[in-house]
């Protein structure tokens, strides 16, 4: 690839690529190419300028290198890297934003005052007929208060200010357009769907293959908790399907043979076999972004308050400027009054710092679903953690199986593997992954698979009844016993890790004894949450007691509840929330749903099953909790930034409207400094919290 280097300094180099034009698509793929490189610590690529800036540690030689060695079709970029990048949307209303300026500027530059007249008088048609339209609704709102200003401004001959006052609130729309449609895809993209394999139903068989190698007609296999890859009929099965992602119903839907199933649903209860109708997911985007916004999920309380407060605000304004008119019989002071309002600003400072929280927050990977569970982080004093997959590292790790009725250990793992990997847990992909690690091969020699959420697994191989899941499962609901002989190994286990029990034909046949590492960070985290203004962390966790102890103690947890089931959590959390107390709920299983719908703000770790991430109000992709701490930094910065510009609006135009009352400002003073005031905190409010 050919380029000039433009300007270097000790670990930093900008350099412009030798080429006519440089495409969106290439600036994504040199982008990717850059950010895949190690030893580049950040890189910016400018499509327009065709310049690319990189921060480097090591040598620049070996940086130069890296660009002479790049072209463009030999890097494969993921589809959903170039759609995430927003990099066509940015252009698109940047440009938007320079044309209104120019084009405002330049009229007055070198247009005569009767061309610029015309032309003002057409742009004020919008505007007035806007107004007229509100009040035809037995309405007095904001775009009546847009038009009396406008027009009453063009009666009067003042053609400045009603151009200024349309320029201004032009500005305000393309930026407020801006930053709510770069928010809405973004949250929308990380909604999308991500599933890279599937369950393949071929000859009585169930097979794990990618998505792509699926055809119409297909018969796809959808187990508990997993999402539905595509659109398709029902061939086998019953279950309920949440299809609030599409249409935003908060009921999950009985599905049964026949029935219609869509994409970016969940299987919250059953299993299914659907017949693919349609592979391409590419219509499920445009679907969610409708449904996100036409939600008022997106708007947080404050929010709402702020346009509600804005439209109860303009008769007031009017009602000012007729009183100003009748105490002075001054037009010019009156208008002063109506240069000014509230509205303008409260309208577009509050969803725009809103949009610009949640799309802040989703540079950390944190997906929040609304504005309300930003405020909701806010304003919370307790947080309930799972432990397993949540304190715990997402990848537990088997470090022994011990065999109790003489068969080998890898054959044991071999069956505990075979039933395992249809199901979404962290033990259980633990399990598979030990297998794979020793190399055990396995056919699906078991009949159908059923799983009872937060006990076990239940199935049959040669007739014989086999069932894996926790002691309470196995010994307490399945009866099953130690082989005689054997309580004594039972008895020594190895008390730090976790122990998964199998048993067949209701003998313990094998108990795999499981390392879950306690995540580095996990401790810090419930410290700096604590920080942060947290005041009660709880752990809750199916594991046994001396397992939960142990993790409580080194995290730090106010409290912890051992041996819990989903109806437990959710009973928990209820009984917080009724205790007056604003909860957050932090999961990534099956067996958390219930407690994540039930907390005011649900969390999911998106490593965790489908139905954890569908459900949850807030996704955190990032391997780590750290991004928890993020969260409630942006979370409270927002706050105190809606708070602040209250203050500000209010006593800011409060000001413009004395001083014009008194005489000291004219009307289109008043007009440039409150839509220039409007214009700065909307700016304002689209920079990032941290």
């Amino acid at each position: 690839m050919k380029f000039v280097v433009k300007h270097e300094i000790k670990g930093r180099i900008r350099v412009h690529f030798c080429q006519k034009r440089m495409t969106f698509e290439e600036a994504d793929t040199l982008q990717y190419y850059l950010d895949s490189q190690e030893m580049i610590t950040s890189s910016k690529v400018q499509e327009r300028t065709q310049d690319a800036t990189i921060c480097y540690t090591g040598e620049k030689s070996a940086v130069i290198a890296l660009l002479r060695s790049f072209q463009y079709e030999k890097v494969d970029v993921p589809d959903v890297y170039r759609q995430n990048s927003g990099r066509e949307t940015n252009r698109e209303y940047w440009d938007k934003l320079v044309t209104k300026v120019v084009v405002h500027y330049g009229n007055k530059l070198f247009l005569p005052m009767p061309i610029r007249t015309v032309i003002t008088g057409v742009k004020s048609v919008k505007y007035i007929y806007q107004g007229i339209h509100t009040l035809l609704q037995r309405k007095i709102e904001v775009p009546v208060l847009d038009a009396t200003a406008i027009g009453v401004s063009m009666f009067r001959g003042d053609i400045s200010t009603a151009g200024s006052v349309m320029f201004l609130l032009g500005i305000g729309e393309i930026l407020e357009e801006w930053t709510h449609k770069k928010s809405v895809d973004d949250l929308a993209r990380s909604m999308s769907l991500n599933i890279s394999r599937v369950w393949l139903c071929n000859d009585g068989q169930e097979m794990l293959v990618p998505t792509t190698e699926i055809q119409t007609g297909d018969l796809v296999r959808v187990h508990m908790g997993n999402m539905v890859p595509f659109d398709g009929t029902v061939a086998e099965g019953e279950a309920m399907v949440n299809q609030a992602s599409l249409t935003g119903e908060s009921e999950p839907v009985r599905k049964y043979i026949e029935s219609m199933v869509y994409a970016g649903t969940v299987v919250e209860e059953g299993e299914l076999t659907i017949r693919v109708k349609e592979t391409n997911g590419s219509s499920k985007f445009d679907k969610i972004v409708t449904m996100i916004e036409e939600s008022e999920k997106l708007k947080s309380g404050l929010e709402s308050k702020a346009e509600h407060l804005a439209d109860r605000l303009v008769p007031y304004t009017l009602l000012g400027t007729g009183i100003t008119y009748l105490l002075t019989g001054n037009i010019t002071k009156a208008i002063s009054v109506l240069m000014v309002d509230f509205s303008c600003a409260l309208k577009l400072a509050m969803p725009i710092a809103v949009l610009s929280a949640i799309r802040e927050a989703s540079n950390y990977h944190v997906t929040v679903k609304g504005g309300r569970y930003l405020e909701a982080m806010a304003e919370a004093d307790t947080i309930v953690f799972d432990k397993t997959g949540t304190l715990t590292k997402a990848q537990p790790t088997v470090k022994q199986v011990f065999a109790f009725n003489g068969m080998s250990e890898n054959e044991l793992l071999r069956i505990a593997a075979c039933l395992e990997e249809h199901f979404p847990h962290s033990m259980a992909k633990a399990v598979v992954q030990a297998a794979i690690d020793r190399h055990l091969v396995h056919e699906e020699l078991h009949s159908k698979v059923e799983y009872i959420v937060a006990h076990g697994i239940s199935s049959k191989i040669n007739d014989k009844k086999v069932v894996i899941g926790s002691y309470h499962f196995v010994f307490e609901d399945e009866k099953c016993a130690v082989p005689d002989g054997m309580m004594e190994a039972f008895d020594k286990l190895p008390s730090e890790c976790s122990h998964l029990f199998m048993a067949i034909d209701h003998e313990l046949a094998a108990v795999i004894c499981i390392e879950d590492p306690l995540r580095e960070e996990a401790a810090a985290v419930v410290r700096k949450l604590k920080e942060t203004g947290i005041s009660k962390v709880v752990m809750m966790t199916g594991d046994s007691d001396r397992t939960a102890k142990a993790i409580a103690a080194r995290v730090g947890v106010d409290e912890y509840y051992s041996e819990v089931l989903p109806e437990d959590k959710a009973s928990f959390v209820e009984e917080e929330k009724k205790a007056g107390r604003k909860v957050i709920m932090i999961g990534d299983g099956i067996n958390d749903s219930p407690a994540l719908s039930a907390a005011d703000i649900g969390i999911a770790i998106s490593d965790g099953a489908e139905i954890a991430r569908e459900i949850a109000d807030i996704t955190v992709g990032a391997d780590g909790l750290n991004e928890l701490v993020t969260l409630k930094l942006i979370s409270d910065g927002l706050m105190k930034r809606i708070h602040k510009n209250y203050r500000f609006i209010v006593g800011f135009n409060t000001g413009l409207i004395v001083l014009g009352v008194a005489g000291i400002l004219q009307p289109a003073t008043s007009a440039l400094l409150h839509n220039t005031s409007t214009l700065m905190i909307g700016l304002k409010s689209m920079q990032d919290i941290l």
